[in-house]
């Protein structure tokens, strides 16, 4: 139906033209009507217009109406300044210094309204003052028209407002047109826009991955050269992107096409080095993340911790071979590794102390999980980490990691009674005695019998 609709509207040959006048597209060239949009997003446009100013739902929330799918946030714009939409609202707070917003609180429920906002002078002086010298900005907060607004959006399918009135959608780049074609455009010079804010070069990975659309030939051109610009974009903004790549639903998608176009390093360097020379670690990733998409797909809760882990996981692995070659224990080289890659990707990508102390619980558990002597099974049963470990070690397993079927040993384990948890750990000490190899303990056993003491002298010496 949504494709019946979309050939209704007119549709130009040629490259993107941004026009000064926009497109008005009725209800009946479209499916998006008013009881579709959020309660809490209609009570925000309607008071502002009451108010006095304009106000549109906008963005993502159109653009996924029109795709059928269901929208995640709804945001709104307006012509009032962020000042003015809070004297609006007792319910709302102000946020953000590059780019100031107001967020509507409903509850759990936040309708983020942003005011129109108009191109920078390139060459005034105020223009050199909110960038930094890779052209990046770092103030936002100059204020416009609509028509200025929909310009200085990211993306054409981005720029697109719905008026709650007559239910229909202004365009002014096209959006519509693109969303037809399955096509994710940037408005205006590309260059320019990813040196403005580099971020836009992941949106562009997500939006691909998410939508299944492909990115425009004009669009994709340069990323490959300047995905080194997110080396400028704080570490803290970045975690939030990552997040934002990796739980939405289409984790691996998004991996592929980062990988594409040579994103993913600069999130993850050390990760991208060991993809390099370890044969299991990309494996485990894809794995990782399809079980990702799989949870989320499923109404399962997911972690950043145990998705870091995996991510950072061929980076440890290399670090740890490293220390252990310089002659540290196994353990011992697990957490010095651990804490070097932690604070190495902290670098890059902020990783709150609540998902970076679990993950590496997670990794210190891969080592301890070989260890099973005694009661030492059951204390790690009783680890609030172990499940995520345990989940973590079948991982490992399925990218090809060799460990001597230590998963499927902990997959009976848990769910044998007394006796046979008892059984299971002798058969372990009787194979360590007679094959002279690893004990329960993690520990390498000699061969044959009693150690030895010191040689006493003869009586000749």
């Amino acid at each position: 139906m949504l494709k019946k609709l979309l050939k209704k509207i007119p549709v130009r040959l040629g490259r993107q033209s941004h026009r000064q006048h926009p497109e008005l597209i009725g209800p009946r060239q479209h499916p998006v009507r008013n009881h579709q949009l959020s309660k809490n997003a209609l009570t925000v446009v309607e008071r502002l217009r009451k108010a006095g100013y304009e106000a549109y739902p906008v963005g993502g929330c159109v653009r996924d109406l029109l795709l059928g799918l269901d929208p995640k946030d709804f945001d709104v714009a307006t012509s009032a300044t962020p000042e003015q939409a809070r004297g609006v609202f007792r319910n709302a707070r102000l946020i953000g210094r590059r780019f100031k917003l107001l967020h509507v609180v409903f509850g759990r429920d936040v309708i983020e309204v942003a005011t129109f906002r108009a191109n920078h002078d390139n060459d005034s002086d105020d223009a050199k003052a909110q960038t930094n010298a890779s052209g990046r900005l770092l103030r936002d907060n100059v204020y416009g028209s609509l028509d200025q607004d929909a310009l200085r959006r990211d993306f054409t399918i981005n720029a697109l407002y719905f008026d709650i009135d007559g239910e229909r959608i202004i365009d002014h780049a096209r959006g519509v047109h693109d969303i037809h074609n399955r096509l994710i455009r940037l408005i205006g010079t590309p260059e320019q826009r990813y040196q403005e804010d580099p971020v836009r070069m992941l949106r562009a990975a997500r939006f691909a991955a998410k939508l299944d659309f492909e990115i425009e030939r004009h669009t994709a051109a340069p990323i490959r050269s300047l995905a080194h610009l997110l080396n400028d974009i704080p570490s803290a903004r970045l975690f939030d992107e990552v997040l934002k790549l990796f739980m939405g639903g289409h984790a691996l998608r998004t991996f592929e096409v980062m990988q594409e176009y040579n994103l993913f390093a600069p999130l993850f360097p050390l990760t991208a080095k060991a993809l390099k020379h370890d044969e299991t670690a990309l494996p485990l990733i894809r794995q990782a993340l399809a079980n990702t998409d799989e949870r989320i797909a499923q109404d399962k809760p997911v972690t950043p911790a145990f998705l870091f882990a995996a991510l950072l996981w061929p980076a440890l692995r290399a670090r740890a071979a490293q220390l252990q070659e310089q002659g540290a224990p196994a353990l011992q080289a697990m957490q010095q590794a651990a804490q070097d890659v932690t604070h190495q990707q902290c670098q890059r990508t902020a990783i709150p102390k609540r998902f970076s102390f679990p993950m590496r619980d997670i990794w210190e558990l891969q080592e301890r999980l070989p260890r099973r002597a005694g009661k030492r099974a059951d204390t790690l049963l009783e680890n609030p980490r172990f499940r995520a470990s345990y989940d973590f070690l079948l991982l490992r397993e399925h990218a090809g990691e060799v460990t001597e079927q230590l998963g499927q040993w902990w997959t009976e384990y848990q769910f044998a009674n007394d006796s046979r948890r008892r059984e299971m750990i002798r058969q372990l000490s009787k194979q360590a005695d007679a094959g002279g190899g690893e004990s329960t303990d993690g520990k390498r056993r000699r061969r044959g019998g009693r150690r030895r003491g010191p040689r006493k002298p003869s009586a000749a010496e």
